[in-house]
């Protein structure tokens, strides 16, 4: 009897004994029609840094970046996705790739944009893999209006008394009066006395 190679049997087998390259391939990820439209392509093979869509289980329709591929077990950790354990601590959840969908590609890697076609001038810088800056140091470098001190150190020198400039500062206070001195205090000296001893009583003869 012989088996099909299209058998469960060996389909399976090719699964577990697929090397690196083989495990790469088979961990593609079907893209958005975004990227679809602008890539021409219906699926590519997940990298880290890659955004993707949560499309199956408790966390349907969240969009979170790749953390780390598991190309042994066929699974990827995204962030903020995480699972309680027995102990009450979080742990990050392992998600299945068929479970996934491409939202947005990590095209740092200058061989993967010779793949897809892509020019450096068309990338954003999301997709190079530069962090945003945060909204709070872009309001810290806002100029200040005009007339109003642009920190508060400056305010607080401008209320200050400047050294030079004469002021009540500068000024004594009359109504203060400085306390007199007071002479210290000297032991008074002991008398020198002999000291002397008692005389004996005298026994009666009688």
């Amino acid at each position: 009897m012989t088996i099909s190679p299209h058998s469960p049997r060996r389909q399976r087998k090719a699964v577990y004994d697929a090397d690196l390259f083989e495990r790469r391939l088979r961990m593609t990820v079907p893209l958005s029609r975004e990227l679809r439209s602008r890539f021409h392509r219906r699926s590519v093979p997940l990298r880290k840094g890659d955004t993707v869509r949560v499309m199956k289980g408790s966390y349907v329709g969240r969009e979170e970046r790749v953390q780390k591929i598991d190309r042994r077990g066929y699974t990827v950790t995204l962030d903020n996705v995480t699972l309680k354990s027995g102990e009450e601590k979080l742990k990050p959840l392992p998600i299945r790739t068929n479970h996934l969908l491409v939202v947005r590609l990590n095209l740092a890697d200058e061989w993967r944009r010779e793949a897809l076609k892509v020019r450096p001038e068309e990338l954003t810088p999301e997709e190079r893999g530069e962090a945003p800056e945060p909204e709070a140091e872009a309001e810290e470098a806002l100029p200040a209006p005009s007339g109003e001190p642009e920190t508060r150190a400056e305010t607080k020198a401008e209320e200050a008394p400047r050294a030079d400039e004469p002021g009540e500062a500068d000024e004594p206070d009359e109504a203060e009066e400085k306390p007199e001195p007071v002479a210290p205090k000297t032991p008074a000296k002991r008398s020198a006395k002999p000291k002397t001893k008692p005389a004996p009583e005298k026994e009666d003869a009688s």
